[in-house]
Formats: C-alpha cells, sequence, structure tokens
C-alpha cells in the first residue's frame, strides 16, 4: 500500500504542476476540441423527428429498450418480485440444484434429470453488492442535475416520458447483465472478468461470428477505458471540487488541486482492493444517499401533499397537450427520453460489468436483479425529483419552464442569474427546507465519489481485456485514473469531458448489436432460472437416483 501512495505521488506531482496553469489548461481543451469534434459530431450524429434534432444514439437505445420488452414477453413487469426477491438473496440456496432442461418432469413426486452442483459457487460480490456498484454510477448527477435541465427544457411533461424510457431500459439491462455473467471468465483465484467485452468475443463466437465479435469487443473496451477516465472520473471529480469549494467557501486558486488530491487518496483506498471491497462500500454508500435525498423529497411532498394532484395533473397535461414552445408533444418526448438514456446508461454496457462478479450459476438471476437498477435510478428518484421541483416552482415561482441561456442554464426570476441543473434542484429543495442545499451538497460529493469507484472497475477490467490481467497492467490503469481524477478536479477540461463522454454513448452501437443477436441465449437462461425456483417452490424433492453431479473446483 506505501509503495503504491508513493508511486501516485511521484507520478502526478510534475503533472499537476502544469494542471494548475491556466493558459495550459486552455490549451489542452482547445486542442482536443478541434482534433476530437469531428468524432463527438459523429456519435452524436442527429436525425430529424418532426423538425426536432435526436442523436442516433438515443434512437438506438430506445429502439433495442422496445425489442428487448417485446421479445421477453415484458420481463420488466412480470417478474418483479422475483428479481426483488433474488436481489435479497432468497434464491441463493438454488445454485446447488441445476434443472437438466428447459422443462421439469416430475415422477411419483421426485423431480427426475436434475444436476447437482458441488463446490463453492463461483463470483466474488452478492446480489445486492453487484446491484449497489451498478447503481453507485448511474444514481447521481444524472437524477440530481440531468432532471432538473430536462424538467426546465421540456417542462414537466418530460417525466413521463423519463418513466417510461426508464421502464423500458429495465429491459435492457436485463439482457446485458444476464449476458455479462453467462460469458464471464473466473481464474484460478477466483477472479471474475466479465462484460460486453466477453460476451462479444465468446457468444457471438459461438454463433460463427468470432472476428466480427472481436472487432466490436475491441471497439467496446477503447471506448470503456476513454469513458472511465472521463465522464466517469474527470467530470464527477470536477463536479465533486465544485460543490466542496462552493460548501467552505474556499478562495484559494489550489483548492481543485487539493481537493483532488484529497479524493485520490479516497478512492485510491477502495479501488486497490478491488471489486469485493467496491462493494463492500457501495452496499452502505449507496442505499444511505439514496435514502436521505429520497427521504428529503418524501418530506417536502408531505409538506405539500395537497399540491401533489396539481403536480401529477402538470406532468400528464405537459406530456399529452405541452405548450408550442416546448416543441410540442415530441419535443417533450426527446427531452424526457434522452435524460433517462443519459442517467441509467441502459444498453451502454457498462453495468454488465459489475454484475458479471456475482456469486451465481444462474446468469438469468443477475439480469433480473439489474432490471431494479433503471427502475430506481429513473422511476423511483428521477420521478420524485420532478415532482419536487414542479410543485416548489409552482409556490415560489423560481424559473420560467423553457427559459434558457445558450449553454443550458436555467435562468431564476429574481435575479436573472443563469444556473445549472445541481444548483436547480438545490434552490428549489432549499425553498423548501432550509439550508438542504447543505446536505445536497454532501450528497453530491458522494455520489459523485462512488461513481468514480464503479467506473474505476469498468475501466480496469476493459484495460485487462486489451492489455493482460497481470499485476503491473493493474497498477498502470490504477495510476492513470487517479493521475486523471486530480487533473478533473483541477482544471476545466470541458472538450476533453464532452469527448469521454461520447466515448461512453459509443459503446451503445456494439453492445446493442450483441444483444439483439444474443437474445435467445438470453431467454433459455431465464427459462432455466425459473425453473430453479419452481424446483425450489414445489413439494416434490429431487431424485437422488437420477441427478448427475457435476464437482466445481
Amino acid at each position: 500500500m506505501k509503495k503504491f501512495l508513493l508511486t501516485i505521488c511521484t507520478v502526478i506531482f510534475p503533472i499537476l504542476t502544469f494542471a494548475q496553469e491556466k493558459s495550459l489548461g486552455e490549451s489542452i481543451n482547445d486542442a482536443f476540441a478541434k482534433y476530437t469534434k469531428p468524432i463527438v459530431d459523429l456519435i452524436f450524429y442527429p436525425v430529424q423527428i418532426a423538425g426536432k434534432d435526436v442523436p442516433i444514439v438515443i434512437i438506438l437505445l430506445l429502439l433495442g429498450a422496445f425489442f428487448f420488452t417485446v421479445y421477453f414477453k415484458g420481463v420488466n413487469f412480470r417478474y418483479i418480485k422475483i428479481c426483488i426477491r433474488t436481489a435479497m438473496g432468497k434464491y441463493d440456496h438454488l445454485d446447488h440444484h441445476v434443472p437438466g432442461g428447459e422443462e421439469i418432469e416430475v415422477e411419483d413426486g421426485e423431480i427426475v434429470g436434475a444436476v447437482k452442483i458441488e463446490g463453492e459457487v463461483p463470483g466474488e460480490v452478492t446480489h445486492f453488492q453487484a446491484l449497489t456498484a451498478s447503481l453507485s454510477a448511474t444514481v447521481g448527477l444524472g437524477n440530481i442535475a440531468g432532471v432538473a435541465v430536462a424538467i426546465a427544457i421540456g417542462g414537466p411533461g418530460a417525466t413521463i416520458w423519463m418513466i417510461l424510457a426508464g421502464i423500458l431500459g429495465m429491459a435492457s439491462k436485463f439482457v446485458e447483465c444476464t449476458l455479462g455473467v453467462k460469458y464471464r471468465e473466473v481464474d484460478e483465484l477466483g477472479k471474475t472478468y466479465g462484460g460486453p467485452m466477453y460476451y462479444l468475443t465468446t457468444g457471438l463466437g459461438e454463433l460463427g461470428m468470432k472476428g466480427f465479435g472481436k472487432v466490436l469487443a475491441v471497439f467496446f473496451a477503447i471506448m470503456c477505458i476513454g469513458g472511465s477516465f472521463g465522464g466517469g472520473n474527470m467530470f464527477q471529480s470536477n463536479q465533486a471540487a465544485s460543490q466542496l469549494i462552493d460548501l467552505a467557501d474556499l478562495t484559494s486558486p489550489n483548492a481543485g488541486l487539493y481537493i483532488g488530491i484529497i479524493l485520490a487518496f479516497i478512492v485510491g483506498l477502495v479501488i486497490i482492493g478491488g471489486i469485493r471491497r467496491i462493494g463492500k462500500v457501495t452496499e452502505r454508500v449507496v442505499p444511505f444517499m439514496a435514502i436521505v435525498y429520497v427521504l428529503a423529497g418524501f418530506v417536502i411532498l408531505g409538506i405539500n401533499y395537497d399540491m401533489i394532484p396539481f403536480a401529477l395533473g402538470e406532468i400528464w397535461e405537459g406530456a399529452i397537450k405541452p405548450n408550442a414552445a416546448f416543441g410540442g408533444v415530441v419535443g417533450v418526448l426527446i427531452v424526457g427520453f434522452q435524460r433517462a438514456a443519459f442517467s441509467n446508461e441502459a444498453g451502454v454496457g457498462s453495468a454488465s460489468i459489475a454484475h458479471s462478479a456475482v456469486k451465481t450459476r444462474y446468469p438469468a438471476s443477475e439480469g433480473l436483479t439489474a432490471l431494479l437498477g433503471p427502475f430506481v435510478d429513473t422511476v423511483v428518484i428521477c420521478s420524485m425529483t420532478a415532482i419536487v421541483i414542479i410543485i416548489t416552482n409552482a409556490k415560489h415561482k423560481l424559473f420560467t419552464y423553457g427559459n434558457l441561456d445558450a449553454a443550458s442554464n436555467v435562468i431564476l426570476n429574481g435575479t436573472n442569474q443563469p444556473i445549472g441543473g445541481v444548483d436547480l434542484t438545490s434552490v428549489a429543495f432549499d425553498s423548501a427546507i432550509p439550508h438542504f442545499s447543505v446536505v445536497l451538497a454532501v450528497a453530491v460529493v458522494l455520489f459523485a465519489v462512488s461513481t468514480m469507484i464503479s467506473w474505476s472497475y469498468y475501466g480496469l477490467q476493459a484495460w485487462k481485456f486489451l492489455f493482460g490481467k497481470g499485476k503491473v497492467s493493474d497498477t498502470v490503469y490504477k495510476l492513470l485514473f487517479l493521475v486523471f481524477l486530480i487533473v478533473g478536479a483541477s482544471s476545466s477540461l470541458e472538450a476533453v469531458i464532452g469527448f469521454s463522454d461520447a466515448m461512453i454513448f459509443a459503446m451503445v452501437f456494439p453492445n446493442i448489436i450483441g444483444l439483439v443477436i444474443l437474445s435467445p441465449k438470453v431467454n433459455k437462461e431465464l427459462k432455466k432460472y425459473l425453473n430453479a425456483i419452481k424446483i425450489g417452490n414445489m413439494d416434490a424433492t429431487v431424485s437422488e437416483e437420477d441427478t448427475t453431479v457435476q464437482e466445481v473446483q
């Protein structure tokens, strides 16, 4: 540990000297913008729908989600109870009996043709830990800032389309996380390696498309590494540093640098421990953050319970009969769908990396656990944020819907001051709960830290896929990640961060292609897991004479 931290200091301090020079930061930003803008424009290439520009990547995400919802016959609706029970570990005992086929055969009160598994269950974390590790990468600024901007741009009606996109996204998350477990690799030490890199390579290879799968996997891995350094790291540390500087009223020009070093130390302690430590941290931090934030929202709703029908009416009316200034129904729909896609990342493939580390022999068990992610992230937290903003805005006339500047900052009515999404949410909560902005600032920092922790794991898995699984490779990536964290906290490299965001959404293209092709494999895994649950719920016993015993080392 000491050697690791000493190495970090040796590498970063020469870089930090330059990172604080504003002129150099601007030079880096300008140069980066010049060469990366064509790539960013390509990834977010828009198509016109009813006169509105919609990035093609968002269309792909939504079409994929709709396809999976139909193909799996509403998996995002039908199995919610099973999903919750699986996440809470109620079916963990099933890992020792696997049904032999897709159908269960019972003779004289005994189940025949089963396979009994002996040995340790592969994986590193529980279902709940995998879910919280994944949620920690999505619950955060997208919920706090993104929702506020969506409401300000598209009006209250955008909320319904965010909810719908979140519900559809549950199906995408189910498919990618089932495949993540099915095609993961487990080494001799029990460490797992999974995600789109592996199911694109192995899964498509089984279908005679090995070369095509390899190309998609390499492209995905490169984009994932870039996204982990930028949107999953630099942007998060930048926002966390900004919140802490405002909260503590720091005036030192080096405040961002000092905060970055502290954050790097904290994040470094966690990511050195790997997915097991990440899982232990996120299973405590994420529920705590979510409970505090949601509880505050419910307090506001409780105080203003008489206005909840009004808010719901505004949401419904705004969705089906929106003001023409918002672009009509299509304009509001696009805003809602875009914010939901940016919030829950369903279909991006990143979540399957965390979920692939779960302890299970049933890939579909983790797919069903994972689909709860978009529900919590988008349907619950985003919806609550939206209702709070609508109610507080109606009471205090904080801003006018659709009144934004060129940078999509919301213009406050009282001061004509432009503010961002986080600050707008803070103002809304503060108007109902005095000084809650302090709590919200702390929540933003914790959300940012948890996001960095999870994205470090995503990027590391992609790094290992490309450069090998040795300790040197591990250390190099972690050093780079912490360096980028500090640079992000102490600089304002908008073009770099914008490019990395584009890299995250570039992951959608290879991932959705693979998910659609491999959907039949997922269907078989779902039937196998549901049959295992039936065995666990039946009065019949497993026939020991007709059971095949398989030992797993």
